[in-house]
């Protein structure tokens, strides 16, 4: 996936969770669940939607609007109609204000652990996910499932604003009931094998007869999933699958004989991921030729040919999908990668275009950042090279080194600009939160460097 840690289909990973993130699986999500967080009236551009690199069965929310799906979730779902029942229940429980509530049980858990793993999921919330993995490392004993034991109330009540979303939307309930049903074979399975939504919000025959009865009752009962969702949401399943399964598995599942659009995709990833470069590129040159504006294909191109090492041609097939869709910040920081990956100075002024494009759309991407302290340095622009650079160690977690290069920034960048603003802003943040003993060390060297400049102009009086 295009990342922050800069792979098509990669993976920010933390011992304990890890964080998919891809521009095509991200828009095709975008499609999905933002008719239910309008029909919420929920602000689509304040929820944000994580996608977790887990082969459970779960979903949740947390930190406020944030929802998390599981990978397992998607893979394991029939249809979209599906997932879009989970979406809208999930939606429930934010717009019934349930977060609210977890903190009153947080004291009756085992605070530190919790506390770190709130915080990482905080960090990701604010889209520095590098830091948020780091700050969930301590938590990782505590699962993230351990705080979603939500109310028998709460789910009852997230079921009923559910169908009430996507009445309001015109789209059918069955799929929250099919999901149920998934979940109900659960029953069968040894609870520590269990998937963790089947806990988390624990079904009875009594909720599920609720919930039944009221998507019966609904007009919207028969209504058809737009097919050009479905057929989108497909396309995420193929490509998940060849990414996350292993390569025999993809080819059981997608077998080579089967030339359709999802088993061409599907292979195309299982191949990548077994380092099958030329069978991987056979396949997505064929899907090329056949979409040629797909931008998506083209953007995939350009990974497998940069995995190779085989730079410039990466940087072609990148600006293709540059420009059948501008407006992606994650297509655009691909695009820069592998311009300063070539090593050539010629594209380093339009990789920094791209990187201001991509880091306007997300400000919080510690890589691109960090990319474009490279591609800075390279022009010898040190001003900026300080400021992006302590962009980046401030979303990693390197307070020190932010706080450092965050007081360069503003002795050289013109003071009151927008930029000297920010750089401000980082070293008052990071003065703040360093610890006694480095905020000590820290005073100490300043008075050290005092006393230096004193005695230098000292001796110039003398």
């Amino acid at each position: 996936m295009t990342c922050f840690t800069h792979a098509n289909l990669a993976v920010a990973q933390g011992r304990g969770i890890s964080i998919l993130r891809d521009a095509e699986i991200e828009q095709i999500i975008r499609d999905i669940t933002e008719p239910i967080f309008i029909a919420g009236e929920l602000d689509v551009n304040a929820v944000d939607t994580y996608l977790l690199n887990d082969n459970t069965i779960n979903a949740f929310v947390m930190g406020g609007q944030n929802v998390f799906i599981n990978s397992g979730l998607l893979l394991k779902a029939e249809n979209v109609n599906q997932v879009i029942g989970v979406v809208a229940h999930e939606t429930g429980h934010i717009t019934g204000g349930h977060l609210s509530r977890l903190s009153e049980g947080m004291s009756q858990m085992a605070s530190y652990s919790l506390m770190g793993m709130l915080l990482g999921v905080a960090a990701m919330a604010a889209g520095s996910a590098d830091a948020g993995m780091a700050l969930m490392m301590g938590g990782q004993q505590v699962g993230y499932r351990t705080l979603l034991r939500f109310t028998r109330n709460q789910e009852s009540s997230a079921d009923q604003a559910a169908i009430t979303l996507l009445d309001k939307t015109g789209q059918s309930g069955r799929g929250l009931i099919e999901f149920f049903e998934i979940l109900g074979e659960q029953d069968l399975v040894p609870e520590k094998y269990r998937d963790p939504y089947a806990s988390t919000h624990p079904l009875t025959s009594q909720r599920i007869d609720r919930v039944r009865d009221r998507v019966q009752e609904s007009p919207f009962y028969d209504a058809e999933t737009d097919p050009e969702l479905e057929a989108k949401f497909q396309l995420l399943q193929a490509k998940l699958f060849g990414y996350l399964k292993p390569l025999h598995a993809t080819l059981v599942r997608y077998p080579k004989e089967d030339k359709g659009l999802h088993a061409r995709y599907a292979r195309t990833f299982g191949y990548q991921q077994a380092k099958k470069i030329d069978e991987a590129l056979v396949e997505i040159e064929e899907l090329i030729e056949d979409y040629p504006e797909n931008p998506f294909f083209h953007e995939t191109l350009g990974q497998i040919l940069f995995e190779d090492g085989r730079i410039d041609e990466a940087i072609i097939a990148y600006d293709k999908a540059v420009n059948y869709l501008p407006e992606s910040g994650l297509l655009r920081l691909s695009l820069a990668r592998s311009q300063i990956s070539s090593e050539q100075d010629k594209y380093l002024e339009n990789a920094i275009e791209n990187l201001e494009y991509a880091l306007e759309d997300d400000p919080n991407s510690s890589f691109g950042w960090q990319q474009a302290s490279i591609a800075y340095h390279r022009l010898d622009n040190q001003a900026m090279t300080h400021y992006a650079t302590a962009q980046h160690f401030l979303l990693t977690g390197d307070v020190r080194g932010a706080m450092i290069n965050a007081k360069k920034a503003v002795d050289m960048l013109p003071k009151d600009s927008p930029k000297w603003v920010k750089a401000q802003d980082i070293l008052m943040t990071t003065e703040a939160n360093m610890s006694d003993r480095a905020r000590k060390a820290n005073e100490k060297r300043k008075d050290q460097e005092r006393e230096q400049r004193r005695k230098e102009r000292h001796r110039s009086i003398q």
